[in-house]
């Protein structure tokens, strides 16, 4: 069974950093598209940025571009959301997911695998 877990999350003053989690199981990330998508409550999930198997990043939101990137450690099958210069819009539930897909997509419906998401809180 393919499961997502993210860690990571809490509360961060403006100008801080985070670093998310997102530990995968029942499959190795490698071979996977991942995905990092935030949601505040009662709107949408946006796409934030993705990996992909290739290892080349597509971003999809141009206020992240200079201050988020994700890795991937194949050994602990983990991906990675590096958050730097963090602002109170930054604010959401984090959540990533994956699919096994050569490319990526900012459409969460072109995932299938989920984790629960961690909460992000920008305040000070």
């Amino acid at each position: 069974q393919r499961q997502l877990v993210e860690s990571g999350g809490g509360l961060v003053q403006p100008g801080g950093s985070l670093r998310l989690s997102c530990v995968a199981s029942g499959f190795s990330v490698e071979n996977y598209a991942v995905g990092w998508f935030r949601q505040a409550p009662g709107k949408e999930r946006e796409g934030v940025l993705c990996i992909r198997q290739s290892g080349i990043i597509n971003y999809y939101l141009d206020s992240v571009k200079d201050r988020f990137t994700i890795s991937r450690d194949n050994a602990k099958n983990t991906v990675y959301l590096q958050m730097n210069s963090l602002t109170s819009e930054d604010t959401f539930v984090y959540s990533c997911a994956a699919e096994r897909s050569y490319l990526c997509s900012a459409s969460a419906g072109f995932y299938g695998t989920w984790g629960p998401g961690t909460q992000v809180t920008v305040s000070s």
